[in-house]
């Protein structure tokens, strides 16, 4: 008597699989000519990897190496070095397409918001070298998603533009050696 349930049981689940299909079948198909149309994509989706610059004009990266830290793959890398006036810079910044599994974590880690991911997808090459990109095919020419966002004005870092103690709701810096018991 089991088996007969088992049986009955199974021929069930193959009826219903016929069904769902034999009900498809004649269905008409839903294609979407891909180049034509293009789906509209959720807003925060993840794709081509940009470097921002601030409401300033000057680039936001100041290689702190946290993006390149965070990476699971290791598809980001770059050397730093400090400008005349006290800013650091990224002097190269490059990203292997090849490698990058697109999931964010360098967005969430940059401090100056200046690495984001746009939602332009379509990067795919058959020449595998071509998809290692240098800092001029990375970087764009307006502030990204945080226009109003500037790295310096904030962090106290004592540049040629302003000493430390002078910013936006920043404090004068403390003489440590007073504050001794």
């Amino acid at each position: 008597m089991e088996k007969m349930d088992g049986l009955l049981e199974d021929l069930k689940a193959m009826g219903e699989g016929f069904a769902t299909t034999f009900r498809h079948l004649f269905r008409k198909p839903v294609t979407e000519e891909y180049p034509e149309y293009k789906r509209a994509l959720p807003e925060r989706s993840r794709a081509r990897i940009i470097l921002t610059r601030d409401p300033d004009g000057r680039e936001r990266c100041v290689a702190c190496y946290l993006c390149s830290a965070v990476c699971p793959v290791n598809c980001i890398s770059m050397q730093s070095a400090e400008q005349a006036d006290g800013r650091r810079i990224a002097t190269w910044f490059r990203i292997n397409f090849g490698r990058c599994i697109y999931c964010g974590l360098c967005e969430e880690a940059c401090p100056t918001s200046a690495i984001q991911l746009t939602p332009d997808f379509e990067n795919c090459n058959r020449e595998i070298l071509s998809l290692v990109h240098e800092k001029g095919q990375l970087l764009v020419d307006h502030c990204g998603k945080d226009r109003e966002y500037n790295f310096y004005r904030y962090t106290g870092i004592a540049t040629s533009d302003a000493p430390k103690g002078s910013r936006e709701n920043e404090e004068k810096p403390v003489n440590v050696r007073s504050n001794l018991p």
